[in-house]
């Protein structure tokens, strides 16, 4: 049976995870990093951590401040 809440909480868990990957790997403190995508710190760390469901406006500033096209925070999704 197809359950979309554990989905959508893989999804969410993903997405902070790979935000943090990809912030990592510009050497950016979460702090820094905040600032440059002009969001609260505590925010970031949210995310990364998969707590927070951002919006797709969210998102595309995270994706911008890591200088990646949107597409590349979203992990690809398979149903069934």
């Amino acid at each position: 049976m197809f359950d979309s809440h554990s989905v959508a909480s893989k999804l969410t868990k993903d997405v902070g995870s790979r935000i943090r990957d990809l912030r990592e790997g510009l050497r950016l403190s979460q702090e820094a990093f905040a600032d440059k995508a002009g969001l609260h710190r505590t925010y970031i760390g949210s995310l990364e951590r998969g707590e927070r469901n951002p919006s797709i406006e969210t998102l595309d500033r995270v994706a911008n401040a890591l200088s990646v096209p949107l597409k590349d925070l979203l992990p690809e999704v398979k149903h069934g």
